[in-house]
């Protein structure tokens, strides 16, 4: 069956992508193909399009990792899923063997999970990475705890509110941090229990003197670059930071604070999601709790905004221009 496809033949901008009328394949052994109703928009997909993602992009290049939609068809070996089965796609596979921004696309059906009830279909493709990626950085490896401080910086994209969310979920106290003090009253709005203007205030300085003195627990940073060193400053002794992503143009040149290291005895490491997704036990459990969130209504995606599958272009500009507060959502098939 022929349908919309958005694949990029070189790397570059968004105006790299484009919306071409290919062949669905039929799924192999172990896959599925499913019907597109709505894709979740990632940086790590914008990053991928320009060639600064860990995976290096093969031209022609499919792209896309999120999403929901309907069964059509499933491959040899296939019990997990059937035809008629709503789904949601979790960012499981390179996106150089699958990609997900299309009318209908082939997938491991490892990657998929069932679509939670009650929620349509715009909530349901902006649910898991954003959550996922939360919950794996603070509550599977981080194991926070009531009372702990977060410090969340790039707080109003769709992992910051999630981890705001979660953060309160479990009782500790999230910080918020934005380089953009027009968002500040949205992210207090979200949860924040204090919100840091980057750029005008200091993280370390405002945090102790909100917190009576105390330090954060957990830094929770997908910039990366020479700010991991007056992030380190606002740690308490035995205080971790997690590194998940590269927005940074120095972020390959991520300084190790050594003195706030040496002296409070922290620790920094690396994140990624896809150790999560790839442990069906962890998952599992991470799974079970966004759900109790969901369910119990601590836990709610934010859509910044939605666009059109033929408006993709636009959609990759604005979510490169910082300008949304939450989730960016492409629809599909309604």
């Amino acid at each position: 069956m022929t349908g919309r496809v958005v694949r990029f033949h070189e790397t570059g901008g968004p105006e790299v992508l484009r919306i071409e009328r290919l062949d669905t394949p039929a799924p192999g052994p172990g896959e599925v193909t499913v019907r597109i109703a709505a894709i979740g928009l990632n940086r790590a997909e914008a990053a991928f399009r320009a060639g600064r993602y860990l995976e290096v992009p093969r031209p022609p290049a499919r792209i896309g990792c999120e999403a929901c939609g309907i069964v059509e068809e499933i491959g040899d070996g296939v019990c997990s899923v059937a035809p008629g089965d709503a789904v949601c796609v979790l960012p499981a596979f390179p996106m150089n063997d699958f990609g997900v921004y299309a009318d209908r696309a082939v997938v491991p059906a490892a990657a998929l999970i069932p679509w939670p009830p009650g929620l349509s279909a715009s909530y349901a493709a902006a649910l898991w990475m954003a959550y996922l990626t939360a919950w794996g950085a603070l509550v599977d490896v981080a194991a926070i705890a009531p009372g702990d401080i977060v410090v969340i910086t790039a707080a109003s994209s769709s992992v910051g509110l999630a981890a705001i969310q979660t953060a309160n979920l479990i009782g500790a106290l999230p910080v918020a941090v934005t380089r953009d003090p027009d968002k500040a009253e949205a992210l207090r709005a979200a949860g924040a229990a204090l919100v840091v203007v980057s750029g005008e205030q200091d993280v370390a300085t405002e945090l102790r003197r909100h917190f009576g003195g105390r330090g954060a627990r957990l830094v929770f940073d997908p910039i990366a670059g020479p700010g991991v060193q007056a992030l380190a400053e606002a740690l308490d002794a035995g205080g971790q930071m997690i590194l998940y992503g590269n927005l940074s143009e120095a972020a390959e040149r991520t300084p190790f604070p050594f003195f706030p290291a040496v002296r409070l005895g922290l620790a920094l490491r690396g994140y990624l999601v896809f150790d999560l997704i790839r442990d069906p036990v962890r998952l599992e459990r991470a799974r079970s709790g966004i759900l109790f969130g969901l369910n119990a209504g601590s836990l709610r995606p934010t859509i910044a905004r939605t666009f059109d599958l033929d408006d993709i272009v636009e959609a990759h500009r604005y979510l490169e221009s910082n300008q949304q507060v939450g989730k960016l959502v492409v629809s599909v098939t309604g």
